[in-house]
């Protein structure tokens, strides 16, 4: 049995410095994000917490499963294939494993994110 209480998540401002995006990944702009990682389970497979990003566009493939709770901003996925979505603040969506191809922020974003990993 799990006796381990519930955490509060903080939707509260992000701490500590924006970190550029990777340049090997980046396609347009010069985006900054930050996360802070609230709670990961003891065996690696599931993690959530707040993220933030100023606009730009980069790479992506994802190996894990995620939701996305949109605080703030308006983002766009476009896949390998061309085809792409917008989202905007209040939106709840997943992205599958296995999802490839562009992130693009569009107006500063914020998120709640819930990712689990096979």
């Amino acid at each position: 049995m799990n006796t381990t209480l519930p955490r509060r998540i903080s939707l509260a401002a992000l701490g500590g410095p924006a970190e550029p995006v990777a340049a090997d990944r980046l396609t347009a702009g010069q985006p900054q994000s930050r996360v802070d990682n609230a709670y990961s389970s003891s065996d690696g497979h599931f993690d959530t917490g707040i993220w933030e990003s100023t606009p730009g566009r980069w790479r992506v493939s994802y190996t894990e499963h995620e939701v996305c709770v949109l605080l703030a901003g308006r983002v766009r996925l476009i896949h390998e294939a061309g085809s792409s979505v917008e989202f905007a603040v209040g939106d709840a969506f997943v992205i599958p494993a296995g999802f490839v191809g562009e992130w693009e922020t569009l107006e500063a974003a914020r998120k709640l994110y819930v990712i689990y990993q096979a």
